[in-house]
């Protein structure tokens, strides 16, 4: 059974969410919804390198964070609820030098008020570049 609070939720829905964000910047698109899973992948490229020709740590945690933090957006009502980044954490396992890298986040933990995700950073050869985890606050809306 899917985690989604759309219980039909697609790519197309996600989409739009990153226009004009860092997101769109960094070039990240999205890949995949699972039932309890979304996937989404960034380029390594002139935006996302640091000056060794290496995949920036930084934009990794930029990877993790826009597909946990979405995720978290995705499992609440938005009329009722809006979530932000608490902690993010990320573990750099081994670098990148071309093509893309893409991430998957999956919920360790979906709370009332808080939501814990686990993201796994991979290669276009499918190797691990990093492990991340991100918790997020589930804020209520106030009525207006």
């Amino acid at each position: 059974m899917a985690i989604w609070f759309k219980k039909d939720l697609s790519l197309a829905d996600l989409k739009e969410l990153g226009n004009g964000t860092m997101a769109d910047h960094l070039g990240i698109e999205w890949t995949e919804v699972g039932s309890d899973s979304l996937k989404a992948r960034m380029p390594v490229d002139h935006r996302t390198k640091q000056p060794y020709g290496l995949l920036h740590g930084g934009a990794s945690c930029v990877l993790a964070e826009t597909i946990g933090s979405v995720s978290s957006a995705m499992v609440v009502d938005h009329s009722k609820y809006y979530c932000v980044g608490l902690e993010i954490n990320a573990n750099h396992i081994r670098s990148a030098k071309e093509g893309f890298v893409s991430g998957t986040a999956t919920p360790l933990h979906l709370g009332a008020t808080t939501h814990v995700w686990d993201i796994k950073i991979h290669d276009d050869k499918h190797k691990l570049i990093c492990v991340s985890r991100l918790t997020v606050a589930v804020i209520k809306r106030k009525e207006s």
